[in-house]
């Protein structure tokens, strides 16, 4: 099992300590635990959509602290399948360079190179990621 992203700590609602989740994904039914700055929760409550969830953690009385922080549960990875963490340090042999970091953008992830260039991870700029052998194959003409 692995730690995945099912979304980020939202605006608070109501006086309960209940809170939305920001770019769900994950289902987050009422029993599951997930974890916030490291410490594990059992979710108490599910109301709204699958969209725009609504949960209420245990022991967590006002969310406003928690605001943006990642609810991590646990999950396993399909075939094809990678955490963007995994990508950090694999060579990029198109640009010469290796990862640096990944950035959360609006509409996706983006690769950041030791040189910054950036490369959005998305399937017409990124041909093939290859984790055992820490490759990542980019579409150059794509990337201009």
């Amino acid at each position: 099992m692995t730690l995945v992203t099912a979304g980020r700590v939202g605006t608070p609602h109501g006086l309960d300590g209940s809170f939305y989740v920001d770019a769900p994904r994950h289902a987050l039914p009422e029993g599951c635990t997930v974890f916030v700055q490291s410490e594990a929760r059992t979710v108490e409550r599910r109301a709204g959509t699958d969209d725009r969830p609504l949960v209420r953690l245990t022991g967590v009385s006002d969310p406003r602290a928690l605001r943006g922080e990642p609810l991590l549960v646990e999950d396993e990875l399909e075939e094809g399948e990678w955490l963007a963490s995994d990508l950090v340090g694999c060579r990029v042999p198109e640009l010469e360079g290796s990862v640096a970091r990944i950035l959360d953008a609006p509409s996706c992830s983006v690769l950041e190179l030791e040189d910054g260039t950036l490369i959005p991870l998305i399937s017409d700029a990124v041909e093939r990621v290859d984790t055992e052998a820490r490759e990542i194959h980019v579409h150059k003409d794509f990337l201009g």
